[in-house]
């Protein structure tokens, strides 16, 4: 600096000038410096890091590069300059090296928060991260991050030592648990969900309460997305998996079964005592044939041995349409393909009431596939209705409007 003013002293220039215009060409000179190294850091030694990165083995060190954390590296190099040419302006030394060093701090900040961010999708890219989301955590450590960094860029532009406004911040502790609530609860609450497997991303899970049902699409340190089945996303507070409850169909994914419970009513009025006619017919039908041979020959000892008076078929022991029925159901759900062999299977008769006899079929699809699922329930049903009039059964059904008309119909014809 001084052998730029005496160089121009030299040349006739007045002090002053001289000055300034040593000042000028020094700022300019550093700037020159800082753009050359920027460039240099940019164009050179960043493709080179680039180029080593790209074509080697590995992966997860391109998520790094993703996420731009060697570029936000590179900034830091011109405030290092800037720092340590300071000392060449006296008058303005401390202005320029606490703004280089407010500047250093701020890039450090960003490259640990791309850090983190890369640390977060590097741990994404594993099977791991579906059962122990990390999301949630890596959010407080940036909290934490932005805190001190911002503790330190005061303090740095004040000159007051961090301790002491860290000290200060005990006063304000029921201020920031006020503003840090939701995310001290979701810290909180994510640990919980996490050591107890609560909750995964991939899991169905359904929640009455928050219009939730549908798959876990992110597990935040505040929110639980959900992308519901009609394509909306409902974002659940943490903390109120753990407060509230909740159904997580996982366990049924994970089984291999989806279980089908429906019933078929049963019109009262068709049940009643097979005839010969009827017991030969249901002979004929495979699922059956052994069933009806073991039965009728087991009510013939029995009705035989008691002396039963077959005259009336009140007496004795006797078939009935809608036990045949429920026999058939049995056999055909035990021959179906699509129906899982090694889970609960029942066809049981429920308390009849207004709606006639319910008929239930309790039983698990071997597909947890929701269309498939569906496909599988509708085939059973759309069978089951079909041969209940074989039985001489007919499906329970409240009167519609047009057999209210041909009710009345058949009133003015008679």
């Amino acid at each position: 600096m001084e052998f730029i003013r005496s160089q121009l002293d030299e040349y006739g220039m007045n002090p002053q000038s001289a000055v300034y215009a040593a000042n000028i060409i020094m700022v300019l000179f550093i700037a020159g410096i800082c753009i050359l190294t920027n460039y240099i850091a940019k164009k050179i030694v960043l493709k080179i890091i680039i180029h080593i990165i790209t074509n080697n083995r590995y992966t997860w060190d391109n998520i790094i590069v993703e996420k731009k954390v060697f570029h936000k590296l590179s900034h830091i190099i011109p405030a290092i300059i800037l720092y340590y040419f300071g000392s060449i302006f006296p008058d303005y030394q401390y202005w320029i090296e606490k703004g280089a060093l407010t500047y250093m701090i701020i890039v450090t900040i960003a490259v640990l928060n791309a850090l983190l961010n890369a640390v977060d999708d590097i741990y994404r890219s594993f099977a791991v991260s579906k059962v122990k989301p990390i999301k949630g955590y890596i959010q407080v450590v940036k909290i934490i991050l932005f805190i001190v960094g911002g503790i330190v860029v005061i303090s740095n532009l004040s000159g007051q030592n961090p301790l002491i406004l860290l000290s200060g911040l005990g006063a304000l502790s029921a201020v920031l648990m006020l503003i840090f609530k939701d995310s001290i609860l979701g810290l909180v609450a994510g640990v919980q969900l996490s050591s107890n497997d609560m909750v995964r991303v991939g899991d169905w899970i359904e929640m009455p309460k928050y219009n939730a049902n549908g798959d876990v699409i992110d597990i935040t340190l505040n929110t639980v997305k959900v992308m519901n089945f009609d394509k909306t996303v409902t974002s659940i507070p943490s903390y109120a998996l753990i407060s509230d409850s909740f159904i997580n169909w996982r366990s049924m994914q994970a089984s291999g079964g989806r279980r089908i419970k429906r019933c078929i009513n049963i019109d009262t009025n068709s049940i009643r005592f097979c005839t010969k006619e009827m017991i030969e017919e249901f002979q004929k039908i495979h699922y059956l044939t052994e069933y009806i041979t073991t039965r009728v020959s087991e009510i013939e000892e029995y009705n035989t041995r008691n002396r039963i008076d077959q005259s009336n078929n009140v007496n004795g022991r006797q078939l009935t349409n809608i036990g045949v029925f429920r026999e058939y159901i049995q056999q055909y759900l035990n021959n179906h393909p699509k129906i899982h062999k090694q889970m609960t299977l029942i066809v049981r008769q429920l308390a009849s009431g207004d709606n006639g006899l319910p008929l239930e079929i309790y039983a698990f699809a071997n597909d947890t596939n929701w269309a498939v699922y569906e496909s599988i329930q509708s085939d059973i049903f759309d069978h089951i209705f079909a041969v209940a009039p074989a039985f001489g059964l007919r499906a329970f059904q409240n009167p519609t409007g047009h057999d209210v008309a041909r009710f009345v119909g058949r009133e003015q014809v008679v």
